[in-house]
């Protein structure tokens, strides 16, 4: 094989890619990329089994052929590589030569027969979004999936498709976030489980471009996400998701209106006094027009007033910082409502027309004078 291709179409190729290389594994020609240009176009893919993704880059291809590199090296080789056209060659016995200006590595390869290529997909119709809201969808769920795999739905979030609406949920046991999105078409009724850990990579290489659309298309087993030139195909979570449904409720008994920025730093500045790992709430207490809230830590306290429109009753509760934070930080309204039942009822944060709800469960506290 010989090839060339400039280093910046070279670079962001193998970034893309080896977002599905294991960081862990007993198979060695997973944690390499395959660059196939066996066809008429440069395809470098990464497959750890569970993820797997391709992507086409443009350059010359002088000789036809295909090499397995060690993912690793390979990506460190072409970053620190000057800005310039790269060559590739490889032998018969997978000796790779990489050239660029007066640099030259050899470094040994795999034969791209033992390669784990991507499951060929039978796709059939598929779901249409523009980059920019799934990226956005993403961002504003992922952090309320589980970081553990006691259990596995939780590590993933529901994709529910119904007519021309998809709702996105992600949960934890102690929050919900729920993104509501109208499609442009209208589409068969489907609920997949997409691991966290495929969106979270998705994220991480969309373009995020408003006016450029991904395709996702689904089977039993399987998503595809395909957008620019690249293709992700993903094992879904297999299993029955959560009735999210009975765990929301349009009752309440105090409503709060805010300045979501001003709450957010309200909160945020209360952080300073909790030490990492140290779980201590904040304390809210609505009274009237005003919000008073209050941390204790070994460190110090703090408490701080805002004003605020309420409705309803007086309350105080308790809920971690950090998930309020986490809500907050995602929402892009100026103003925000906080709807309450009791002290140990959920708290939601949801708009008007319920794009967004965000549900945190509070937690127990003993008051300090």
């Amino acid at each position: 094989m010989k090839l060339v291709c400039s280093k910046s179409n070279l670079l962001n190729g193998v970034q893309i890619v080896s977002k599905a290389v294991p960081n862990k594994t007993t198979m060695s020609i997973l944690e390499c990329i395959l660059i196939d240009a066996s066809g008429g176009e440069i395809k470098l893919t990464a497959n750890d089994m569970e993820l797997g993704i391709e992507t086409i880059i443009e350059g010359d291809i002088q000789e036809k052929g295909i090499i397995a590199l060690d993912a690793k090296i390979f990506l460190e080789i072409v970053r620190k590589l000057p800005d310039n056209d790269i060559k590739i060659e490889t032998d018969s016995n997978y000796k790779t030569t990489i050239t660029c200006e007066k640099s030259k590595f050899n470094i040994i390869g795999k034969s791209g027969e033992d390669f784990s290529y991507l499951p060929q997909i039978e796709k059939s119709e598929s779901l249409v979004i523009s980059q920019f809201t799934l990226k956005e969808v993403v961002r504003q769920t992922i952090f309320s999936i589980a970081d553990n795999d006691n259990n596995k739905l939780m590590t993933g979030e529901l994709f529910d498709i119904s007519g021309n609406k998809l709702k996105v949920v992600s949960l934890d046991g102690h929050r919900i976030s729920i993104r509501n999105i109208l499609l442009k078409n209208s589409y068969e009724d489907k609920k997949v489980v997409v691991p966290g850990k495929t969106l979270n990579e998705i994220s991480k290489i969309l373009p995020g471009d408003a006016d450029r659309d991904v395709n996702i298309f689904f089977t039993p087993k399987h998503i595809v996400f395909e957008f620019d030139n690249t293709t992700v195909v993903s094992r879904l979570i297999e299993g029955q998701y959560f009735n999210i449904e009975q765990m929301l409720s349009s009752d309440y008994e105090t409503k709060v209106r805010i300045n979501k920025k001003e709450f957010l730093n309200c909160i945020d500045r209360a952080t300073l006094l909790v030490k990492e790992g140290d779980k201590k709430p904040i304390i809210i207490n609505i009274a009237d027009n005003s919000m008073e809230l209050k941390i204790n830590s070994i460190i110090g306290s703090m408490n701080e007033d805002i004003d605020i429109e309420k409705t309803g009753k007086d309350m105080m509760i308790g809920f971690n910082p950090k998930f309020l934070i986490d809500a907050l930080r995602v929402i892009d309204d100026e103003e925000i409502n906080i709807y309450l039942v009791n002290p140990k009822a959920p708290c939601f944060i949801r708009d008007a027309e319920e794009k967004y709800i965000y549900l945190i469960l509070p937690v127990n506290f003993t008051t300090v004078n």
